[in-house]
Parts: structure tokens; sequence; C-alpha cells
């Protein structure tokens, strides 16, 4: 069987290992003429990382990921630690596989390297203008190619064109969220030693908060921040910053977050916004996955997991689906993955949202919570993630 991937993105990638790995003959699409992924760091959960171990990739994945020893949130001015959770160890001790963090360019070259392995067709600057879905097949304009497969999968991102075939323009119109994401990567040799902890870091403020994370192996420390304002609406990860802005977004913080923030040279900027769900993201030979079927705010850091999630699970329906019938799997994949996507999305939001707090009563009861939580009930604390992180898609799906 033969499955057209519009978009080699993380999502589009996995996707067609897990399609070949299945028996079936995948093509990728992609629009722009170099394989250049956008942004800074990802954070990968175990959840995602049991799909890459599946795919063949364990090894060259610890070659570039870090592992995180915890996640420990902050106050934004006093750097008292309100809250912590243990990675590492117990990451791979309870939920099977590793937490790691690590560059999003080293984990697309990774997959694009084993893509090119597999001997899996990869054509670049050739947007996917155009289809039409026929009972026994689809076929593809790719850009001057008519291309024809069984099916066609949209992992072009989150202004999918395939998504058009499924919703209106006016239907999906982006909705502004009122927080504006800042991202660089800061080289460690240009900080204090010591000044950034092995972990995963949230300093939580009102109105904002930032995130870091060692990256390239140490090399680089990734940082994340989102502020509230309405200055900004541009929804590029590649839009610059200007100067000093980053830094002046978190006038009055910790000393540490300052130091941080003066080192970030190159800095981008992008507006988060957000999308109503869709009803319906399959036909009978087209479907969406990643963030074309169902972006999310990146407070849970589960963009990325939840389009690998997507790809194993499609593939692993697709092969076991009765005779010909296409149709019925895309449809129960599409039913399983607006479940777990939907309750994903929606955690996202209010992790945001608790972040962001801004009555100091407010804030004072979430610290005082999260607190109890982490250092009296650990135990409770801990399996509130598990749900998410202890989702084991290889093992349901094999």
């Amino acid at each position: 069987m033969k499955v057209i991937i519009a978009g080699a993105g993380i999502g589009g990638l996995c996707a067609a290992l897990a399609l070949k790995n299945s028996g079936f003959d995948p093509e990728i699409c992609e629009r722009s003429e170099l394989l250049d992924e956008a942004g800074a760091g990802i954070q990968l959960s175990p959840n995602a990382v049991k799909v890459l171990i599946a795919l063949g990739l364990k090894e060259p994945l610890a070659e570039v990921g870090f592992e995180p020893k915890a996640v420990r949130l902050r106050s934004f001015k006093s750097s008292r630690l309100i809250a912590y959770r243990p990675l590492g160890a117990f990451s791979t001790d309870r939920y099977g596989a590793p937490y790691y963090h690590l560059h999003r360019q080293a984990l697309h070259r990774l997959l694009k390297n084993a893509v090119i392995e597999r001997s899996i067709p990869l054509r670049t600057g050739c947007p996917i203008t155009g289809f039409d879905e026929h009972t026994d097949r689809v076929e593809v304009q790719c850009g001057d190619e008519r291309l024809t497969a069984d099916a066609l999968i949209g992992a072009d991102g989150i202004h999918s064109g395939i998504r058009r075939h499924f919703v209106s323009g006016a239907e999906d119109a982006p909705r502004f969220t009122g927080m504006v994401a800042f991202r660089a990567v800061v080289d460690s040799a240009a900080l204090p030693k010591n000044l950034v902890e092995p972990t995963a870091t949230i300093w939580m403020g009102p109105g904002r908060h930032l995130v870091h994370y060692y990256v390239d192996g140490g090399a680089g420390i990734n940082v994340v921040a989102v502020v509230e304002t309405d200055s900004w609406r541009e929804e590029s990860w590649r839009s610059p910053a200007e100067p000093g802005e980053l830094l002046e977004a978190f006038a009055g913080w910790h000393r540490k977050v300052q130091t941080l923030l003066a080192a970030a040279k190159d800095c981008h900027k992008w507006a988060l916004h957000d999308r109503p769900p869709l009803a319906r993201w399959s036909s009978e030979r087209v479907t969406l996955l990643g963030d074309a079927a169902h972006p999310m705010l990146p407070f849970l850091a589960q963009g990325a997991a939840m389009a690998i999630e997507d790809g194993w699970i499609l593939s692993r329906l697709l092969e076991h689906r009765e005779e010909d019938a296409i149709g019925p799997a895309l449809d129960r994949y599409q039913r399983l993955r607006q479940l777990r996507s939907g309750k994903v999305a929606q955690a996202s939001k209010e992790q945001g949202e608790m972040f962001h707090l801004r009555a100091q009563n407010a804030r004072l009861a979430r610290d005082l919570k999260l607190g109890i939580g982490c250092r009296l009930l650990p135990e409770i604390a801990m399996a509130q993630y598990d749900w998410l992180h202890g989702y084991d898609p290889v093992r349901r799906f094999v």
C-alpha cells in the first residue's frame, strides 16, 4: 500500500518510519527546499521516546539527548523552590523509557537520516497543491507531478493545506491567546558555572513564566519565555525579537534569570494561537496528524509527542485493518486520537493558567498545594502524570 505524507517535520518523518515498519510504501512531499526544522529545544517524555525506541532509534537518540534530573518550579523573585518532580532514573524506572531534552534540529536530523537509510522517498520543494479522493485511490498534485496513492496523510503543521479538506478557513480561524513566546539557545560557556541546574526549571510569575533546560549534551541552554501581551500577533517561529526585548519583559525577576537572559543573543518570538478542535479530520483515504489535526499550547511540552504517537498508532491501525478497509481504520484512528489529544490540549491550557496566576492569594495557595504534594504526598504527586508519561502506544498497538 502506498501512502503519501504531506510534510517532513517531526510528525511526518515519524509517520513515514512507522509506516515503513508496518510494511507499507510511504513517500514524503515537503514544500520547503531545505529540511531545516524551525525551533530550538524540545522535550521528549517517555510516551514519545517509547515510539522512537520501537523505530530502532534508541542509540542515536541517547547520543543527542540530555537526561534532566528533575523538574523544578521556582518563584520568579526569590528563586524559592516551590515544588519538584524527579526525572532521570525515576522516569526510566516508572515509565520504562527516559525523559530527554535535546535540540529540535538534532531530532529532526536523526529522523531524516533514518528515512534516507530506509530508502523512503523524500521530495523537497514539492508542495501538495491539491488532491482528489476516489473510492479506490487518492490522486495528489505534488509540485508538477500527479501522484497516485492508497492514502494521504496531512502532517503539514499548524497551517496545514490538507486540513482545508475538513474545515473552511472561516470556521478554523486561529484565536490569539494574548500570549507571546520567546525562544533562544544560550551558550553554556557564556554563563557563570552552576548558574543553571541540570533540570528543567520553570520560573512562575504574574502573567508570565520562563522555562530553561540543557540541550546539545549540556553545551547549550534552551530558553522558552511566555509573556501575556497584546503587542505581537504573528504566528511564526522565525520572527526575531528586538535586542533587549526579552530581558525587558522579565525586569525585576531573580538575578539568575537576568543573567541567563542577558546572554541570549539570538532570540525569536511567536504569538501563541489556539484553534477550535476539529469534529472530523479523517475521510475514506485522507487523514491528519500532529499540529495539522490537533494544535495545542506548549505548556505540557507535548506537541511533538502527540505527533509521534499519532504516526505509530496510525501505522498500526492501517496494518491491522480488515482487508482493504482503509476508511474504518482512519475513522478509528481519529476517534482514539481525539480522546487523547483533546485531554492533553485541555491539560496544557490549564497548566499555562496555573503558571501565570496574578493574584497573590491565588499564587500562595498554588505554591502551598504544590509544595505539600511533592514533600508530604510524593506518590500522589508523581502519579498525576502517569496518564500522560505512562501512556505506551507501542504496547497498546503492536
